[in-house]
């Protein structure tokens, strides 16, 4: 191939290949994940006072099972504000019961997890490890993107800066301000540092909990959990993980 044929392309190439690198750079999932919390810290950086709300962004914890990772958590005198951010456009479809909601962009569907489900998670790792009672920690969902919503959602799944206003409607308190900035220092001291190699650890454990084949401990008691066949029942056939120490633990969860 004569590529001196090429030559009066090249300034344009010169362009068009970074830019279509950084196209597919900012397509890609853990860009727009990254931009939807930057976006969310901005948010709260304007409209939340710092003093009233104590912030940390990025927070992973040790749970039984590996990791969890906590987009924005916010410590007030009024409760403890967990939020999880989704950077979505489109249609989204999902309930509270629905284990995967729905995505709809143009003549494409998508399916992810439950973010309320996900934000469960979240908030048993804090509860954990600060000791507080469940009513005052606060799941929030968040949606930014330019998605729209077309089934009703319940008031904490919000869009854009509507996570402020969910979080600003409790103003009354339940924490006094030095109990606060305990809170504040134990998650600081039992949170991973938030580097590279933290994510990547993550990222591993999220991989050997979806896979079927990989052993993995009971969230309650820290034994195995086997795979097991249910032999009766509305189930009867299907497998599941039951905790190695039944019946004393009975932890099951579904494959």
């Amino acid at each position: 191939m004569d590529f001196s044929l090429l030559a009066p392309f090249a300034p344009t190439l010169f362009w068009l290949l970074p830019l279509a690198f950084v196209i597919g750079l900012l397509k890609s999932p853990w860009v727009k994940g990254y931009l939807g919390e930057l976006l969310v810290r901005l948010f709260a950086h304007w409209q939340l006072d710092k003093q009233t709300y104590r912030r940390l962004h990025n927070v992973t914890l040790p749970t039984p099972d590996g990791t969890t990772q906590i987009d924005h958590v916010f410590l007030s005198r009024y409760g403890i504000f967990v939020v999880e951010t989704k950077n979505l456009s489109g249609w989204i479809f999902g309930n509270e019961r629905q284990a995967q909601w729905t995505q709809k962009l143009y003549r494409r569907t998508f399916k992810f997890q439950n973010p309320l489900r996900q934000n469960y998670k979240h908030l048993k790792a804090l509860e954990a490890i600060l000791g507080v009672s469940p009513e005052h920690l606060h799941s929030v969902i968040t949606f930014v993107g330019g998605s729209t919503f077309k089934t009703e959602v319940p008031a904490n799944v919000t869009q854009g800066i509507g996570f402020i206003r969910y979080i600003k409607s409790f103003q009354h308190a339940v924490f006094k301000e030095a109990e606060v900035d305990a809170m504040l220092q134990a998650l600081q001291n039992g949170r991973r540092v938030p580097t590279l190699a933290t994510h990547r650890e993550h990222v591993q454990n999220l991989k050997r909990r979806s896979d079927p084949t990989a052993e993995q401990q009971c969230p309650k008691c820290g034994s195995a959990l086997l795979i097991r066949t249910a032999k009766s029942g509305a189930k009867a056939g299907k497998q599941f993980r039951g905790c190695s120490t039944f019946p004393k633990c009975r932890t099951m969860q579904n494959l």
